[in-house]
């Protein structure tokens, strides 16, 4: 089935019927393919984590382990206490 985004507005109950009912549905917009519309049985599951990288893998920073801010706490305590 193919649908206008015009359409899929103003009748989206009765294209997503259709598309609980196993069909699938590709939507356009000014003569353009824009979107597709599966039913959830055939749909991947959406992830709850972003799985595309934000950069270069040397761009990464390097962590050796927790840093060690005994110090620097006990600073900041002290000058947050007046001492």
């Amino acid at each position: 089935m193919e649908t206008t985004a015009r359409e899929f507005n103003q009748q989206s109950a009765r294209i997503l019927a259709a598309a609980e009912g196993g069909e699938t549905i590709a939507v356009t917009k000014n003569g353009r393919h824009i979107a597709t519309l599966v039913p959830a049985h055939r749909a991947e599951p959406p992830s709850p984590f972003p799985t595309d990288p934000m950069g270069d893998e040397d761009d990464l920073p390097l962590f050796d382990g927790p840093p060690d801010l005994s110090a620097r706490a006990d600073t900041l305590l002290a000058e947050g206490f007046g001492l």
